[in-house]
């Protein structure tokens, strides 16, 4: 089992995945806010590699992004920042980003630094099913990583099946087709975990985009197996001189 289907077996409900952005608010960053993830309740983390056109992600998430860039974040850097970090954070830690990096870097070589770094899955929402099938997906299970797709309400039930099928580790359900960050009616989205619930997928599912306190974790986790939080995370150590690890023990205190 990787290490992420490793968590689902002995932690089936109430998994929290936390998002940040790789050299945010600073640089140096990374891997302090990791750690104090991991230390105060985040089951798992989403790091998220910033770029310039990030399609899926609200202006929250965006200006982090921009930020990090500007600080000097780089694929490069950030293999360098997480040379040795499975010494201190043994919490499954998935890498959020955009083909268009990626290839830049060189696909298989991005897949294998990941790997020997001790990273254990990939979210990329712009690689396209039949890609992944043809041709990136063989690449992603030679080195051992887990690869999670996204579905969201107004995936048919058929493709949902199919996703869930090529994914490995969990399926991203996001409870809406906007971006990141912006207000959810939790009735809605109730409704469609119970209709994610009642297909009996392969996969775990983790339920993101809305998620932002303890009413709407738990709201999320009536009918999927944990939630992803990003936006409130990235907002909550945004603001300036404010002690990352400080700002995360005090976020996360109000969640699990």
């Amino acid at each position: 089992m990787s290490s992420i289907q490793q968590l689902f077996a002995a932690k089936p409900q109430r998994v929290l995945n936390v998002y940040c952005t790789a050299g945010y608010p600073n640089l140096d960053s990374t891997l302090p806010v990791m750690k104090a993830l991991q230390e105060n309740g985040a089951d798992l983390i989403e790091l998220g590699m910033p770029y310039s056109d990030p399609l899926a992600d609200g202006p929250v998430i965006q200006a982090s992004g921009s930020r990090a860039l500007a600080n000097g974040m780089t694929i490069a850097t950030l293999f360098k920042q997480l040379k040795g970090f499975r010494k201190e954070i043994h919490v499954p830690v998935i890498l959020m980003g955009y083909m268009n990096p990626v290839l830049q870097y060189g696909f298989e070589k991005f897949c294998d630094d990941a790997a020997a770094v001790g990273i254990s899955g990939m979210i990329l929402p712009d690689l396209p099913e039949y890609e992944f099938e043809t041709e990136y997906g063989a690449i992603i299970k030679k080195y051992g990583l887990d690869f999670i797709f996204l579905v969201t309400p107004e995936t048919s039930e058929e493709r949902v099946r199919r996703l869930d099928e090529l994914s490995s580790g969990f399926l991203y359900a996001v409870s809406s087709s906007s971006t990141t960050g912006n207000e959810k009616d939790f009735n809605e989205v109730e409704q469609y975990l119970q209709r994610l619930k009642k297909m009996q997928l392969k996969n775990p599912v983790l339920v993101g985009f809305g998620i932002k306190d303890r009413a709407t974790f738990e709201s999320a986790c009536k009918y999927a197996n944990g939630a992803i939080i990003g936006t409130a995370f990235i907002k909550a150590v945004e603001q300036p001189g404010k002690d990352v690890t400080a700002a995360t023990k005090a976020f996360l205190s109000e969640i699990v």
